[in-house]
C-alpha cells in the first residue's frame, strides 16, 4: 500500500474513498500453490480488463503490478496464499466534486494464509448449497459480473438464507430462474457424463477456465450455456470451482441428495486433475523468496 509492504493490520483505506463509500473498487484474487502463483498471466489479464472496463487507471503498468504481488508474497514467506490485488477509485481530489474523473485511484494489494471458500472437511464429502429464493443475482445490465467486485449485496442476502436453513453455502438464480453463481464460486453440474455451467451473471472465472481446459484435454463434453433451475436439480453431480479451493463438491442442494451424498466420480477426477495442472511448469510463476 502506497509502495510500502507492511502488516494487514496497520494498512487503511481513507473513510471517504469512493472504493468503500460507493464500492467503485475492482480486484482480483490470485492463488499461491507451493510457492508459485498459479496462472498467474490469466489473472493479471481479468484484473487489467476490469480497470480498464470501470475507467480506474492506478499509474502503474502490468509489469509494476506483477512486482508488487511477488514483493508482497516473498515478504511473507507465505508458499501457500490468497494473494489479493485491488484497484480503488480513491479519494476526489476536487472539493466538493461528484465527478469521479476527479478521484485519485490508488493499488493496494494484500496476502494471507491460502483460504478454502468451501472448508476442507467439508469438502471431502460435499457441501450442501441452498437455492436462494428471496434474492436474486444483480442483473449484468446493472453490474457486470465479468468484472470482479464487491457488490456483495445479493450474495450476502443468499448467504443469510442459506444460514437460515442450516446450509453451508448459497446459489443464486437470475431473473429468469436459471442458475447463475455463488458468493466466491463458479457451478458446474454433470449429467450424463457431459459438464454444464451457466453463460450470463457470473464471472468468468479463472478455475472456471482451468476445468473447461481440463475438460478438453480429457475428452469430456463442456456446456456453457443457461441452466434452469429445474434442469440443474436433475444432474448427476455438482461442483464448485474458486480460487479458494479449485474444485468441491455438492452433495446436497436444498433437500435434494446428488451422487449418493458423496463427491461423484467426475468431480474427483477433475478435482485431481486440477491440482495436478498446478505443478505443471507452464501454469507456475515462480517467487524468489529471500534466503
Amino acid at each position: 500500500m502506497n509502495g510500502r509492504i507492511m502488516p494487514i493490520a496497520d494498512a487503511s483505506v481513507p473513510l471517504n474513498d469512493w472504493g468503500l463509500i460507493h464500492s467503485d473498487i475492482t480486484y482480483d484474487v490470485v492463488p499461491v500453490l507451493d510457492g508459485a502463483f498459479f496462472r498467474l498471466p490469466l489473472y493479471l489479464d481479468r484484473f487489467l480488463k476490469s480497470m480498464q472496463a470501470l475507467r480506474l487507471d492506478p499509474d502503474m503498468d502490468r509489469p509494476a503490478i506483477e512486482a508488487a504481488l511477488h514483493g508482497l508474497v516473498a515478504a511473507s514467506g507465505l508458499r501457500k496464499a490468497y494473494v489479493a490485488m485491488v484497484t480503488t477509485r480513491g479519494v476526489n481530489m476536487v472539493a466538493g466534486s461528484r465527478d469521479p474523473r476527479d478521484c485519485k485511484n490508488r493499488f493496494f494489494a494484500w496476502c494471507v494464509p491460502y483460504i478454502h471458500v468451501i472448508r476442507p472437511e467439508i469438502a471431502q464429502t460435499g457441501a450442501h448449497a441452498h437455492i436462494a429464493r428471496t434474492v436474486a443475482r444483480i442483473p449484468s445490465e446493472s453490474v457486470d459480473p465479468r468484472v470482479k467486485n464487491y457488490h456483495w449485496g445479493d450474495f450476502t442476502r443468499g448467504l443469510f438464507e442459506a444460514k437460515d436453513a442450516g446450509a453451508e453455502t448459497a446459489i443464486l438464480l437470475d431473473a429468469a430462474g436459471n442458475v447463475t453463481e455463488g458468493p466466491g464460486f463458479n457451478v458446474f453440474s454433470v449429467k450424463n457424463g457431459r459438464l454444464i455451467t451457466p453463460d450470463s451473471g457470473v464471472l468468468e472465472g479463472i478455475s472456471r477456465r482451468t476445468v473447461l481446459d481440463i475438460a478438453r484435454e480429457h475428452g469430456i463434453a463442456a456446456e456453457i450455456r443457461p441452466l434452469p433451475l429445474s434442469e440443474f436439480m436433475q444432474s448427476d453431480e455438482i461442483f464448485v470451482t474458486t480460487s479458494g479451493g479449485g474444485v468441491a463438491p455438492i452433495s446436497r442442494v436444498d433437500n435434494r441428495v446428488f451422487s449418493n451424498g458423496v463427491p461423484g466420480e467426475i468431480t474427483n477426477a477433475i478435482h485431481r486433475a486440477y491440482f495436478e495442472w498446478a505443478t505443471r511448469p507452464e501454469n507456475r510463476t515462480e517467487i524468489a523468496y529471500p534466503a
